[in-house]
C-alpha cells in the first residue's frame, strides 16, 4: 500500500512539474513574440514553426556547451544557489488549485506556505552572489536581496487585506469567496499595488536591477554558465508564471468563470425547447466530471495569460529606474498607501457588517 501510495505521489508532481517546465519554455518564446512584434521586428521563427522550438533549441545549446567556472570560487554552494533558486521556484505549484479538489496539497496555511516559499528562494540568489568571487555577482545579490525583501512587505500587507475578507488562508477558499464578484473590483488600488510589487519581485524590468547589463554585466549569475545557468533562466520564468497564477487566485477569481452550465439549462427550458432529459442527465454528469475540470484550467490559465503578458509589456515599454529610486519608491510611496488602505479596509469592513464567519468565530 505504501509503495500504491509512493508512485500515485510521483505521478501527481509530474503532472503538475512537467506542464510548468513547458509552459516556462512557451512563456520565453511569447515574451520575445510580443517584445519583437512591439519592436517591429519578426523575432524567433526559423526553428519550427513560427519559432516554437526556439526555446528548445536554446536549452539544448546551453546543455552542450561547455562549464567554464571561476577557480576562487566556493564550488559547493556555486552550484548549490541555482538548484535552491529551481526548487524553491517549483515548490508553490503544489498548493495552486486548477479546480474544485484539483490541487496536490490543499493546505489550510496555502497563502503563508506560497510567502514562505518565495522568501527562501533569495537564499538561492544570495549563495549564488557570494560564493562566485565576483564583485558583479555579489552587488547583483545584495541588490537583489534587499529588493526582494521590500517588496515582499508589499506583497504580504496586501494579501492581509484579502485575506480579510475571506477569512482564511486557504486559496481554495479565497477562490470560492469570489463567486459573487472578484476582489480586483473592490480592491482594486490594492490589486495594481500588488501586480507592481509582483514585478519587482521577480526581477523584472523596469525592476531589474539585480541584472542591469550597463552595472553589473549579468547581476548575480554573471559567472554562471552552461546548464547551471539553465537553473537560474528556469526559475526566473517559473516565478513568473507562478506569481501570475498567485495573483489571478487572490483577485481575478482563479479557476472561477462566468459561464454557467445551470444558467445554459435553464435557458432552454425557459424557450420550451424539447430535451430528452435522459440524454441531458447524461451529459451533465459527463459535464461534470470532465469537461468543468477542464474549463476551470482553461479559465485559470487564461487569466494568468493576460497577467503574463503584462509583465512582457511592461518590460517592452518602460525604462529601467535607478536602484536608489527602487527602493524610495517600495518604503516611501507603496508603503505607507498599503498601511493607510490596512487601516481604511477593517473600518469599511466592520461598519458594513461584512466580517467573514471565521472572525465572528475568533
Amino acid at each position: 500500500m505504501s509503495y500504491t501510495h509512493t508512485i500515485i505521489s510521483i505521478i501527481e508532481v509530474l503532472l503538475v512539474v512537467v506542464p510548468a517546465l513547458l509552459i516556462v519554455a512557451l512563456v520565453t518564446i511569447a515574451e520575445r513574440k510580443t517584445m519583437a512584434s512591439m519592436q517591429r521586428r519578426l523575432g524567433p521563427n526559423i526553428v519550427g514553426y513560427y519559432g516554437l522550438l526556439q526555446a528548445f533549441a536554446d536549452a539544448l545549446k546551453l546543455l552542450l556547451k561547455e562549464y567554464v567556472g571561476p577557480t576562487q570560487a566556493n564550488l559547493i554552494l556555486f552550484f548549490l544557489g541555482p538548484i535552491i533558486t529551481l526548487i524553491f521556484s517549483l515548490l508553490g505549484y503544489a498548493v495552486i488549485p486548477y479546480g474544485p479538489g484539483q490541487t496536490i496539497a490543499d493546505l489550510g496555511l496555502g497563502i503563508l506556505y506560497m510567502l514562505a516559499v518565495s522568501s527562501l528562494a533569495t537564499y538561492g540568489i544570495l549563495l549564488a552572489g557570494w560564493s562566485a568571487n565576483s564583485k558583479y555577482a555579489f552587488l547583483g545579490s545584495l541588490r537583489s536581496t534587499a529588493q526582494l525583501i521590500s517588496y515582499e512587505l508589499i506583497l504580504s500587507s496586501a494579501i492581509l487585506l484579502v485575506v480579510l475578507l475571506t477569512g482564511s488562508l486557504n486559496l481554495t477558499i479565497n477562490v470560492e469567496a469570489q463567486k459573487v464578484v472578484f476582489f480586483v473590483f473592490p480592491l482594486l488600488p490594492i490589486f495594481i499595488i500588488f501586480f507592481i510589487g509582483c514585478i519587482a519581485e521577480t526581477n523584472r524590468a523596469p525592476f531589474d536591477l539585480a541584472e542591469a547589463e550597463s552595472e553589473l554585466v549579468s547581476g548575480f549569475m554573471t559567472e554562471h554558465s552552461a546548464s547551471i545557468f539553465v537553473f537560474f533562466f528556469l526559475a526566473e520564468y517559473a516565478s513568473i508564471v507562478l506569481i501570475c497564477i498567485f495573483a489571478s487566485i487572490l483577485f481575478l477569481g482563479g479557476y472561477l468563470n462566468i459561464f454557467s452550465f445551470d444558467l445554459f439549462i435553464s435557458v432552454l427550458f425557459f424557450f420550451n425547447f424539447e430535451i430528452d432529459f435522459l440524454h441531458l442527465e447524461t451529459s451533465i454528469n459527463f459535464f461534470n466530471v470532465v469537461l468543468k475540470g477542464l474549463i476551470n484550467s482553461l479559465m485559470l490559465g487564461l487569466k494568468s495569460c493576460f497577467l503574463i503578458f503584462v509583465f512582457i509589456w511592461a518590460r517592452a515599454s518602460l525604462p529601467r529606474i535607478r536602484f536608489d529610486q527602487l527602493m524610495s519608491y517600495c518604503w516611501t510611496i507603496l508603503l505607507p498607501i498599503v498601511i493607510a488602505f490596512i487601516i481604511l479596509m477593517p473600518c469599511v469592513v466592520y461598519s458594513l457588517s461584512i466580517l467573514p464567519t471565521n472572525f465572528y468565530l475568533l
